[in-house]
């Protein structure tokens, strides 16, 4: 299953706050370079997180990060100055644009036109290896929380209703041609066992149903180790020795119970998922006192069992 999710040019990763969701674009991101694919993660927070566990400073461009891994910051206002630098002529009067009151308040008082360019950045960096013969490129967009990405969404197929056949119009059409091309694109959603995070999972992957946008895969994150059964809790209160207290085994055993319960939820909300949503479900195991790098290399040696034998280095093709 992941091969096939690995074989779209771009992926989009939503899920609530919280969830892990920046980690496992990072994660998969590092699985996609193991057969000497590059991989560029566009990360939609502008305070950066992945920057600063990659220890490099925001960038609205890609960074090299790790080996054939890229980063950079998705920002609404770069990507239109970036778009507006690609069709106006004239630095000296893209200056003064950029410099004018009137500009500052339209960029302002137009977020929707922000969004388009951050999928506008997006389409473009898809379109930028198209017809080269170099290593594939994945791109892996972690995109915002799951409410603010269903307008990002949206927004092209918006924009295109109100700009018609203008420059506008165009590139939201050329976007959201980019989106529901299954071949080439492709929606994860993350979640974790929490009650918040499978509704809002079920309630998302609804909405993107609704516009032709299903998810190809959930990804459960911090999935609870099932490391004995409550058999073994029943040996474990029977025990009797000299230097054992009766009061000590109780207490580990209402941990361990607690414990079991949290699996079982766990394994519930899996099946909900499956059910609601019939999709596949990618489990990552919960991994305790890890964080930054260490926990993406974790999870992405988590993913990669997922994998199948792999081509290596396979060269670009166009979206």
């Amino acid at each position: 299953m992941l091969n096939e999710i690995l074989a779209h040019r771009v992926l989009i990763v939503l899920g609530k706050g919280g969830v892990g969701k920046s980690t496992v674009s990072a994660a998969i991101a590092k699985v996609a370079t193991t057969s000497g694919d590059r991989a560029l993660v566009m990360e939609c927070d502008s305070r950066a997180p992945l920057a600063a566990t990659f220890g490099v400073a925001p960038s609205f461009a890609p960074i090299h990060v790790a080996h054939n891994l890229d980063l950079m910051t998705l920002d609404g206002r770069a990507a239109l100055e970036e778009y507006l630098r690609l069709v106006v002529p004239g630095g000296m009067l893209l200056k003064a644009v950029f410099a004018s009151r009137i500009y500052q308040f339209f960029v302002q008082a137009a977020p929707g036109l922000r969004e388009l360019m951050m999928l506008g950045k997006v389409y473009y960096e898809a379109e930028h290896d198209s017809g080269k013969e170099t290593a594939r490129r994945t791109i892996i967009v972690d995109a915002p929380a799951s409410g603010q990405a269903m307008s990002l969404l949206k927004m092209p197929t918006a924009a295109r209703s109100t700009f018609g056949d203008s420059i506008v119009g165009k590139e939201a059409s050329n976007i959201s041609k980019m989106l529901r091309d299954r071949r080439n694109c492709a929606i994860i959603q993350v979640k974790t066992a929490d009650s918040l995070s499978i509704s809002e999972t079920i309630e998302t992957h609804s909405q993107l149903s609704s516009i032709h946008l299903a998810p190809a895969a959930v990804i459960f994150n911090r999935m609870p180790p099932s490391e004995f059964e409550a058999a073994d809790i029943a040996a474990l209160t029977n025990r009797r020795g000299p230097h054992i207290r009766k009061k000590d085994l109780e207490h580990l055993a209402e941990l361990a119970k607690s414990e079991l319960t949290r699996v079982a939820q766990a394994r519930k909300a899996i099946a909900k998922i499956r059910t609601e949503t019939g999709g596949p479900v990618l489990e990552i195991p919960e991994h305790n006192g890890l964080s930054g790098i260490a926990l993406i290399d974790r999870i992405a040696a988590d993913l990669a069992r997922n994998l199948e034998h792999r081509p290596k280095s396979r060269t670009a093709h166009r979206i």
